[in-house]
């Protein structure tokens, strides 16, 4: 395949960014995006130029780094990670935009790369549990309902990608933060900071910049885990139950 891309370049956070266009040849419908882009960089360093930066890391749609926008797409037209799409997703001649997340909150480090420790952040807030130092307790010592741990386990599957961010129009991050919500209030190990974990990490998601959540949907078509949009309706009950609860 020969394909004409369109890649987003920027030195550094604080330098202006464009599109440069490359063409690159032989590639097979086999290659995933980043080993397409591999081959790209490879020809780069060839010709005494500099790499296209872009993140990634375990390349089997786990860990969530390889956080690319694709012809206007999060992770691009399969609903996977950009390090599980692979090109036959594509015809030869295609042309491609590659650009990396656009939010406020998830700054350009560097081309491709975005800065996400705005999550990281959110997490810190509440998304833990108060465990006691010792043995670990008998597998069956604390029944969950069924319905409850199918929901956790849902929610639990968010590797926090950002997909939902990118692809809403408001750059919001209630999917990314209702699943790291739900997954533990729905536990009975989570209960001790039910209350606190919502109102904590609502508000350190407000204190990121992420915008407001309108409900378009986007950030459920787009995650590659499939987080589904009545995980954000769980959180704001959540969160008004607990705003009551905290006012009294």
């Amino acid at each position: 395949m020969k394909l004409r891309l369109r890649v987003w370049r920027q030195k550094n956070a604080d330098a202006p960014g464009a599109m440069v266009t490359y063409e690159v040849d032989g590639i097979s419908r086999d290659m995933s995006f980043l080993e397409m882009l591999d081959t790209l960089n490879e020809e780069l360093v060839l010709r005494g130029e500099e790499p296209v930066a872009f993140d990634h890391d375990c390349r089997e749609g786990i860990c969530g780094a390889c956080s690319l926008v694709i012809n206007g797409d999060a992770h691009g037209p399969e609903r996977t990670t950009t390090c599980q799409l692979h090109m036959r997703s594509f015809e030869d001649g295609d042309t491609i935009d590659v650009e990396p997340w656009r939010a406020s909150a998830f700054p350009v480090v560097k081309d491709l790369v975005v800065d996400r420790s705005a999550f990281d952040r959110i997490i810190q807030a509440g998304g833990y549990v108060s465990v006691p130092t010792g043995s670990a307790p008998e597998a069956h010592a604390t029944p969950v309902p069924k319905a409850d741990a199918d929901s956790a386990f849902e929610h639990a599957e968010c590797i926090g990608c950002g997909a939902c961010v990118a692809a809403c129009p408001n750059g919001s991050a209630m999917l990314f933060t209702s699943a790291k919500i739900n997954h533990l209030n729905v536990l009975p190990q989570g209960a001790p900071e039910r209350e606190t974990r919502v109102l904590d990490m609502v508000a350190a998601m407000d204190d990121e910049g992420f915008g407001g959540c309108t409900l378009t949907g986007e950030c459920a078509t787009a995650c590659p885990k499939g987080i589904p949009l009545p995980s954000i309706t769980a959180m704001n009950r959540e969160w008004l139950r607990a705003a009551r609860k905290v006012k009294r």
